[in-house]
């Protein structure tokens, strides 16, 4: 039996005959079911028409992302440590190159989710790599798509994972959304990995949403006890979940910014600049 992935937003369902009757992810409010009609795959047909290729974004991070590109597109950080390699978000597609090449840089000790849109087929991944834990927030388990022995939920407001390696909830985009606080990156002054907790615009500032696709705001109290929580943490570079989408330096200064201009924005007093 296949376990389907839907070609929408790339999230993999448990092993069927038939595929669901329809996407948990893309019925919810923050995704979208596409115009077209529902419509599955499985990593068997990916295999023919796909491939992962790898980028070496600075020193101790790999992003693995799918081509041609697949979904919402986003692309999984393979975060390397003394102390075992945590892959951050999930991708959907996983061959024996990709296999081979993790295997290579040292495999992978445990799979953090942001949120529930990143974690696509973590499952496979995570037993490709000797049945390894994938961490997602306990307020998100209602909206995960496939419930498997390795899936750990954490309920507390930050979870270390290995020295260095912080997972932080946030909120906002879904109730667990976290990001990773990586505290080696951007050569020792600190980086975030954000999925789209935090959102890089193509301006390289940032943004906060309910729904990115479907352009529902956050309300202005949320994003400010986002950037409270996040406050405390020392970050310089900021990865999102896209391959365009990094802060390369000054994070935290962005970051001050792009909160002040969207609660302004959302209280009604935002200034041409």
């Amino acid at each position: 039996m296949p376990a389907f992935i839907c070609t929408t937003c790339g999230s993999q369902y448990p092993n069927t005959d038939e595929p669901p009757g329809g996407c948990l992810i893309c019925l919810d409010s923050r995704q979208y079911v596409n115009p077209a009609g529902q419509s599955w795959t499985t990593m068997p047909a990916m295999r023919r028409t796909h491939f992962n290729a790898f980028r070496r974004l600075e020193p101790g991070l790999m992003g693995i992302g799918t081509f041609p590109s697949f979904a919402i597109g986003q692309r999984a950080l393979l975060v390397r440590t003394s102390a075992g390699n945590v892959l951050w978000d999930c991708i959907s597609f996983l061959d024996e190159a990709t296999t081979v090449l993790v295997t290579a840089l040292g495999g992978v000790a445990a799979i953090a989710v942001s949120h529930p849109h990143f974690i696509a087929a973590a499952v496979d991944w995570s037993h490709a790599f000797g049945s390894v834990p994938v961490y997602i927030h306990g307020r998100d388990r209602k909206y995960v798509p496939r419930m498997d022995a390795v899936i750990q939920f954490w309920t507390e407001d930050e979870v270390l994972l290995a020295e260095g390696l912080t997972m932080i909830r946030c909120g906002g985009h879904f109730p667990g959304s976290a990001i990773l606080h990586w505290a080696s990156g951007a050569g020792g002054a600190g980086a975030l990995l954000t999925g789209d907790t935090l959102q890089v615009r193509p301006d390289g500032r940032l943004t906060f949403m309910h729904s990115y696709p479907n352009m529902i705001p956050l309300d202005g109290g949320t994003v400010r006890r986002i950037a409270d929580r996040l406050d405390p943490w020392p970050f310089e570079a900021i990865y999102g979940g896209w391959w365009d989408r990094v802060v390369a330096a000054n994070a935290k200064a962005v970051m001050t910014h792009s909160v002040a201009q969207y609660l302004n924005a959302v209280n009604g007093q935002l200034a041409e600049e």
